[in-house]
């Protein structure tokens, strides 16, 4: 085995270890946090937009059914 597989494996290992995974979500606890606070207006944004982007669908939809009720099918 090389000395890099060694290293990776010791690091595997220590992930493992309930310890060591309760510190690593304690350390980057603040840091998710601070993301999530940055990226917050433009979550709420895209749901703006996607909500926006229905209700003009539903309005594309319903005028076509309006108008499709009015011309008569031939057939």
């Amino acid at each position: 085995m090389m000395l890099r597989e060694k290293i990776i494996e010791q690091c595997l290992q220590a992930m493992k270890r309930d310890d060591v995974k309760k510190e690593l979500k304690h350390l980057f606890h603040p840091v998710i946090d601070m993301i999530m606070q940055e990226i917050y207006p433009y979550i709420y944004l895209s749901v703006v937009f996607v909500m926006i982007s229905f209700l003009l669908t539903l309005g594309i939809f319903v005028l076509l059914m309006r108008t499709s009720y009015f011309i008569p099918s031939h057939g």
